[in-house]
């Protein structure tokens, strides 16, 4: 069994910032490409920032210069760094991870969410 647990999430008025953390745990063979979505009320679920393996990164423009991603491949861990928060920020985030396990192939994981709200 794999799982993916999140930490970090909270209330932060804006300009603040916060940090996320996502580890994952179980029979782990490799982790691939690793991301945090977001989804507020009413609202579809959207790519925040992803990193693969190798360290490339990629941003959502509305998060570009604020948010950072980054990983722990030694501890499975992914993180997001968020400065200069926005009350459009707010949002349940979820963790993704694309996983190798051994001898059961290749299969998308998600967290089970952490609410960060941005207000005053």
């Amino acid at each position: 069994q794999v799982q993916l647990v999140e930490s970090g999430g909270g209330l932060v008025q804006p300009g603040g910032s916060l940090k996320l953390s996502c580890t994952a745990s179980g029979r782990i063979r490799s982790i691939y490409d690793m991301g945090w979505y977001r989804q507020a009320p009413g609202k579809q679920r959207e790519l925040v920032a992803s990193i693969t393996s190798g360290g490339t990164t990629n941003y959502a423009d509305s998060v570009k210069g604020r948010f950072t991603i980054s990983r722990d491949n030694a501890k499975n861990t992914v993180y997001l760094q968020m400065n200069s928060l926005k009350p459009e920020d707010t949002a349940v985030y979820s963790c993704n991870a694309d996983i190798l396990r051994f001898l059961l192939g290749r299969t998308d994981y998600w967290g089970q969410g952490t609410q960060v709200t941005v207000s005053s």
